[in-house]
C-alpha cells in the first residue's frame, strides 16, 4: 500500500490567489495607499467635513434609482446578488446615493445645512480590469448637502485640487462644465436627440439616445467622436438662472487661485448630475487618465424619498492617484513602521526587553524587537527595515550594569541610559525630533 506525503498532498492543491481585476496592497506600497487616504481625508476635515461610515452593500433598489438604470454602472458593472432572505442587494459601485440614503434615514438633513461629510473604502465595479481601473477600487469622497451656493461647490472643487496638491501631484487639470438644471434639460435634451436621429447609429447607439443621450457623448469610438462633432453642447444652452450660477462658481475658483478649463463636451458617467460639473484628468495615466470628479446632484435626495435639497460632492480615486505619482515620481509615506527597536542578546534580556518594548507602547511610542534569538547583525538589519530612529540593545554586561544601549541610527551614535529611564529619555528625544 503507498502513502502519500505532506507534500504530495499540498501539490494537489492549486495556489490562491485574489479575484480578477482586485489588487492588494500590502508593505511597502499599503504605507503609500494609507498617506493618500490619510492626506485626502485630513483635507477634507480641516474644510469642516464630519466622517461617515457607510455599509459595504446597499438594497439595488437605491442604486437603480439614484445613479440611473441606463448607466453602465447600474445596467453592466455592479455587483448584484440575493442574500439568504431573497432581498437584492449590491456591493456599493460609488458613494453618493449611499450617503444620501443615510442623510435621509438619519435625518441629518434636518440639521445644521450644509450637511458635510466624508467616506473613505472600497467600491465595486465588474469592469474590464486594466491598469488604474479595478473591479474593487478605493476612493475618498465628499458630500456637501442641503444648500444650493455657488460659494458651496467652488469649495468643494477647491478642496479636491488641494487634497491632491497635499500629496504632491502637480502633473493634472482640472476640467470644467455645466450641465444645466431641471428647467434647461428638457430642451437641450430634445435638440441633442434630434441631431442623434440624423446620425447613421448602431442599434445600442440608437437605444441609448432614446433612453439618455447624454450618454452617447460619452461614447469614446473614434468614429463616434468624429461624427459627434458638430453636436449641440449644454453650455450652449443654459438658462439665465444656471449660466449665472456657472459663471459665480468659475469667479470663486479663479479668486482662489484654482486653475480650470472649461470642457463643454464633459459627460460624467452617473445620471444625478446636474449644473456644476468637474473632473481632474492626468496624462500620464495613460487610457484611464481621470483621477477624480463629481458635481452638483440637485433632485436626487427627493428622488430617494426625501426633501428637495441640493447637494455636491467628489470621489477621488486612490489607487489612481497612486498610479499618477508614480507616473511624476513622487513618493508619500515614510515607510517607517516603529520609532523604536529593541534588540535582546540572551532570554534574561529577552524578558526585559520585553517589558520595555510593552513600556514604549503604552507611552505612544512606536515599537518592535527582534525575535526567535537572532544576533546583533541580523537584528539590527531589521531596526533599519523596520525604519527605527533608535535601537535598543541590551546583553548580559548591560542588565549586570543596569543599563542599556541606545544608538541613534541617523546620527550613527550610541549612549547608555539607565534602564528605569530610558522610555522617559526615549519620549524627550521624539519630541524635540518632532
Amino acid at each position: 500500500m503507498t502513502t502519500s506525503s505532506s507534500s504530495d498532498k499540498h501539490q494537489n492543491f492549486r495556489s490562491l490567489s485574489a479575484p480578477k481585476g482586485i489588487p492588494d496592497y500590502f508593505p511597502p506600497q499599503s504605507a503609500e495607499l494609507k498617506a493618500v487616504k490619510d492626506a485626502f481625508t485630513t483635507a477634507a476635515h480641516n474644510a469642516g467635513y464630519e466622517h461617515i461610515e457607510l455599509p459595504i452593500f446597499e438594497e439595488t433598489a437605491l442604486f437603480a434609482r439614484g445613479v440611473g438604470e441606463s448607466t453602465d454602472v447600474v445596467s453592466k458593472e455592479m455587483y448584484t446578488f440575493e442574500d439568504r432572505g431573497g432581498r437584492s442587494v449590491t456591493l456599493r459601485p460609488e458613494g453618493t446615493a449611499g450617503v444620501m440614503r443615510a442623510c435621509i434615514q438619519h435625518h441629518l438633513d434636518r440639521g445644521q445645512l450644509p450637511a458635510k461629510l466624508v467616506y473613505n473604502g472600497p467600491f465595486f465595479r465588474y469592469e474590464r480590469p486594466q491598469a488604474g481601473r479595478y473591479r474593487q477600487l478605493q476612493q475618498v469622497g465628499v458630500e456637501a448637502i442641503g444648500v444650493d451656493d455657488p460659494a458651496l461647490d467652488a469649495e468643494v472643487i477647491a478642496l479636491a485640487d488641494r487634497c491632491f496638491r497635499s500629496i504632491g501631484l502637480t502633473g493634472f487639470r482640472l476640467e470644467l462644465t455645466s450641465l444645466g438644471d431641471s428647467s434647461d434639460r428638457p430642451q437641450y435634451r430634445a435638440k441633442l436627440q434630434e441631431f442623434l436621429r440624423g446620425l447613421p447609429l448602431d442599434e445600442d447607439t440608437q437605444r441609448r439616445a432614446e433612453l439618455n443621450p447624454l450618454r452617447v457623448l460619452d461614447d469614446k469610438r473614434p468614429e463616434m467622436q468624429e461624427m459627434l462633432a458638430e453636436a449641440p453642447l449644454m453650455l450652449d444652452h443654459l438658462s439665465d438662472a444656471s449660466r449665472a450660477h456657472f459663471e459665480a462658481v468659475t469667479g470663486h475658483l479663479q479668486d482662489m487661485g484654482v486653475e480650470y478649463t472649461i470642457n463643454p463636451r464633459m459627460v460624467r458617467g452617473l445620471d444625478y448630475y446636474t449644473k456644476t460639473c468637474f473632473e481632474f484628468v492626468h496624462d500620464g495615466l495613460g487610457a484611464q487618465s481621470g483621477i477624480g470628479g463629481g458635481g452638483r446632484y440637485d433632485g436626487l435626495m427627493a428622488q430617494l424619498g426625501g426633501q428637495d435639497l441640493s447637494g455636491i460632492g467628489f470621489g477621488l480615486g486612490v489607487d489612481r492617484a497612486l498610479l499618477a505619482l508614480e507616473a511624476e515620481g513622487v513618493t508619500v509615506g515614510t515607510g517607517r513602521r516603529v520609532d523604536v527597536y529593541g534588540v535582546a542578546l540572551g532570554e534574561d534580556a529577552k524578558q526585559t526587553m520585553v517589558r520595555l518594548v510593552n513600556e514604549l507602547r503604552s507611552a505612544g511610542i512606536g515599537a518592535d524587537m527582534s525575535y526567535g534569538g537572532r544576533g546583533l547583525k541580523g537584528a539590527m538589519k531589521s531596526a533599519n527595515r523596520a525604519g527605527a530612529l533608535y535601537a535598543l540593545v541590551l546583553g548580559e554586561q548591560e542588565l549586570e550594569s543596569g543599563q542599556v544601549a541606545v544608538k541613534d541610527l541617523s546620527a550613527a551614535s550610541q549612549e547608555e541610559v539607565s534602564i528605569g529611564s530610558v522610555v522617559t529619555e526615549l519620549q524627550r528625544r521624539l519630541d524635540e525630533r518632532g
